[in-house]
């Protein structure tokens, strides 16, 4: 094998290694969203409890129900709001466990975003050294690709997806070589990073005055995931080798 050769199997080898371990972070951020998303749903279903409204005792079924059951049981359970103290206690605990829980999400869920920096930060150094060595197969796009998402990795409230269409383009899903892989690790990060800015500002919203129009949107887009194209996704992972 001649010099350049055996340069660019070993650059090969080692964004291999760096986008494996990349994706397994995807996979754990996955689980964590998972997770969240459950919390989420607790927390409106709790709150929902919390905010019900009192059953309305004008009402004329209402007032036939008391007046053949009227028992001083019966009208202390409706003088309650037909809630009784131990559901309203669970519910409180539930509401509050529900928002640690989500404080504690966001935490876990920001290592593994800062690990999947610190990846592509790696696979950024590798394109650069191939480029260096000689490397035919890096192309400006995968530069713009991966530079565009490190630089803006840092700031806030910023739309930091690349042009998409023209990276997923020059990606080669049968022979994926060091560009590939780099610029499928830009555009993985680059979704991911928009898809935990949002789940960030939805925690940071909620409280016991949320409406239940708010929540029941909180949980739509936590589950839908309007930043990340599943397509995508579904190529990414089957850049891993071995699946």
């Amino acid at each position: 094998m001649e010099n350049g050769e055996f340069r660019q199997s070993e650059s090969k080898e080692k964004i291999v290694a760096i986008y494996s371990d990349f994706m397994r972070r995807i996979g754990q951020y996955d689980e964590l969203v998972s997770t969240g998303s459950r919390l989420v749903v607790s927390f409106q279903q709790a709150l929902g409890f919390l905010g019900r409204a009192p059953i309305d005792k004008t009402s004329t079924l209402v007032e036939r129900i008391i007046n053949a059951h009227g028992s001083r049981r019966v009208l202390s359970y409706f003088e309650a709001g037909c809630a009784n103290s131990h559901d309203r206690v669970q519910n409180v605990s539930k509401l509050h466990t529900c928002h640690v829980g989500l404080q504690d999400y966001t935490s876990k869920a920001k290592e593994v975003v800062d690990e999947l920096e610190f990846l592509l930060g790696n696979a950024a150094s590798v394109v650069q050294t191939s480029k260096a060595k000689g490397g035919d197969d890096i192309s400006f796009n995968s530069d713009s690709c991966i530079t565009s998402s490190l630089q803006t990795a840092k700031e806030k409230d910023e739309d930091i997806s690349c042009n998409l269409d023209s990276c997923i383009t020059s990606i080669d899903q049968e022979r994926p070589d060091v560009a590939d892989y780099a610029s499928m690790m830009a555009i993985i990060y680059s979704m991911v990073k928009q898809d935990h800015t949002m789940q960030v500002r939805i925690v940071s919203s909620l409280n016991h005055k949320s409406s239940q129009g708010e929540l029941e949107t909180y949980c739509q887009m936590w589950s839908l995931r309007p930043f990340v194209d599943d397509d995508i996704m579904h190529k990414a992972w089957n850049l891993v080798p071995g699946r």
